[in-house]
Formats: C-alpha cells, structure tokens, sequence
C-alpha cells in the first residue's frame, strides 16, 4: 500500500483514478481547488466529481499555486500524480498569465519543495498532453518523415484546413511516437510541455522516479457537460440536448484519437505501479483518429434527437489538423493496450449523459469571447 497525492484529484480523470488506487488498497489524499468551470458554482453540494470521492479520500481544498498548501499535501505521501492544471488551448491563448501560473509556477512549487526539504515521495506521475506534439507526424513522398508547421491563417480562410510541407505535395498522416518532434501550436501545450520537462529533467536529480502520460482526448461519463472550453462530445452532447444546431468547425475531417477513461485510467495505474515506467515518457490513446464528423453524427444517432449539422468553415487558431497515437512503446514496456474503443465508448458515454440533468448550453458565449480575441475566424 502506498500513500498517493493526487492534485486535481476531484476532476474528470482524477477522481477516477482515485477510486481505481482505493480499491487496490493505496491510500490517497487529493489537493483540488475545485474549480466552477469544472465543478459548477456550488461544487460541495452539487458536483459529482467531488461528491464521488469525498468520503473515500483525505480532501485538501487548495490549490497548486500555494506553496502551503502543497507542504500539507506532500507530508507522508509515497507518491505525487499531478493532474492540477488549467486545459483548454483555445482559452490558453489568452489567458496566458493563468495557465502559466497554474501549470508552470505550479510545478515549479513542488519540485522546489521536493529539491529543499525532507519528504517520503519516491515517485512523480505527471499528465502531460498530446498538445505538445502540435501538428501529428506525416510521410512526405519526397523527403519521408515531415513534421509539418503550424498552419497558417490565409490558407484556412481560403479553406484550404490541410497541413503542408514546402510544397503541396499530399502527405499521409502516420501515428505520433514519443519520439515525434515537440512542437506545440497553443500556450496550453506549450506549459505542459515544460510540466512534462521539469519534471523529467528534475526528479532524477533528486532520486526521485518521474513518469509523465501524454494523453490523447479522454471522454467518458464523468466529464464536465457544462465546460463549453473544453470536451468535444461533451459540448456537442450538451447542445444536441438543448435540441441546438452543431456548428463544425473546418471541414469536419478534423480528426483526434479518442480515448475512454477507463483506459486511460489502466494506464495510468500500470505507471505508478510499474517499475518499468520509471525515467519514461507514453503516449495514451487508442491508435485510431476519429473524424470530428463522425463524432456529431455518432452522438444525434445515440441520442435520436435530430438537430442540424452544419460545416461552418469557421477554426480557431492554434487547434491542430491531426493526431493520434502511436501506443507501441506503452505496449512493450507497461503491457497497455486499449480495451474501449469508440463505438464501443460512444454507448457507454451517452447513456450516461442521458442519465444527467440537461445543462445550460453557454458555448457561444464563450467563442464570442474567442472571437472578441481574435482567435475564432
């Protein structure tokens, strides 16, 4: 049995894990602030998250940005699994001073304590994200691998949405490895690729096992339904409820790698409890990319409401064109393979959604506010 802080520990993947570490028998104390945009404004009475949880773990409410609170937090922990971050790349681009507070100075607190004072931790799980890879990994049929940059705003008004490399040859999309080039296109991947940095470079240094999980696009029931920010099936879930129209950002053949939480979940416990996961860095998804299409047309069929679909041609900057997941090194060293797959997960999410109170859809308040920022086209 291990005592295992987990930051974040009231939020979507967070407090799944901690009921997962809890029946293995491990004893966990989790650090949240229990943030509204994710918990609503009455979280204590009112969120499920939290209220799942509560009576299963030692709850601090805190935040990551306290050098106090992370000193009660690490006293007699075994391990630290840092989920505390702000997400969202399109919010991340201006709130710039926020998400750099929360996941960068927040990080940089704890490893400062871990460096300088007397503690128990022997091991330090960090949620990294897909976002730092920017655009995904492609073949070019002249030069081989290419990692394409970030597109530019003059060819999406055009509609041209697709990635391009010197010419315009047409590339294939290949799944993203750990050793892909990093890369980020928002201020959200850019703080978790230093999280993921510090946190590597750091622990080593001080006899400390670092581990960090690039994850993919976690859904599953549990998720916010009322953060317009962030959550694809989540945002349009809550607007087909609403019966609203789905706007589709691009072109629709978007894509992302959608993976369940359940998985999600296993591999993340396979990394605090494996040796072998110890120094490494995984990715954390299925393998598969799902067209943004195909999500909106999955989730009207599983609800039977019909609102319309529109491809609006609108795009935010700093979203990517394509990613997904290479899951051979997680494979081979951690055993992982993924077990819930998207029609598979699309079930298990909507009828859980179906379940829940219908929530206020606020999503175009919150592109208005994109858009007032310049960053909606």
């Amino acid at each position: 049995m291990k005592n295992i802080l987990i930051t974040g520990g009231a939020g979507f993947i967070g407090s799944n894990l901690a009921l997962a570490l809890i029946a293995k028998g491990h004893k966990i104390t989790i650090l949240d602030n229990l943030s509204p945009q994710i918990h609503g404004d009455n979280p204590e009475q009112t969120s499920p998250l939290y209220k799942s949880i509560k009576d299963e773990v030692i709850f601090l409410n805190g935040t990551v940005t306290s050098r106090e609170d992370w000193e009660k937090a690490i006293k007699n922990q075994n391990i630290i699994v840092h989920f505390a971050a702000e997400t969202g790349t399109g919010q991340s681009m201006y709130c710039i001073e926020k998400y750099t507070e929360v996941n960068i100075q927040g990080t940089a607190i704890m490893l400062d304590i871990l460096a300088n004072q007397k503690h128990n931790v022997e091991k330090v799980v960090i949620a990294s994200s897909r976002s730092i890879y920017g655009e995904g990994k492609y073949i070019h049929p002249k030069f081989g691998v290419v990692y394409p940059k970030h597109r530019i705003e003059k060819d999406m008004l055009s509609g041209d949405f697709e990635v391009k490399y010197e010419d315009d040859s047409i590339l294939e999309l290949v799944a993203t490895c750990e050793e892909s080039k990093i890369h980020p296109s928002s201020v959200y991947g850019i703080t978790k690729q230093n999280q993921e940095q510090m946190i590597m470079t750091v622990c080593p240094t001080i006899g400390i096992a670092p581990v960090a999980f690039r994850y993919q696009n976690v859904y599953g029931p549990g998720q916010s339904l009322s953060n317009p920010y962030t959550g694809i099936l989540s945002i349009f879930s809550t607007q087909i409820r609403n019966n609203n129209g789905i706007q589709i950002f691009e072109d629709g053949k978007e894509t992302r790698d959608f993976v369940f939480i359940d998985d999600v979940v296993a591999a993340t416990v396979l990394g605090i409890e494996k040796e072998e996961a110890n120094g490494e860095v995984f990715n954390v998804g299925t393998g598969i990319p799902t067209d943004v299409l195909t999500v909106a047309n999955s989730l009207k069929k599983a609800y039977d409401i019909e609102v319309p679909i529109t491809i609006s041609g609108r795009f935010r900057l700093g979203d990517i064109r394509h990613n997904y997941a290479d899951l051979r090194k997680i494979s081979k060293l951690l055993g992982f393979e993924p077990k819930v797959f998207f029609e598979e997960g699309i079930g298990r999410f909507t009828s859980w959604v179906l379940e829940q109170e219908i929530q206020k859809d606020t999503l175009s308040e919150s592109l208005e506010e994109m858009k007032k920022k310049g960053l909606l086209k």
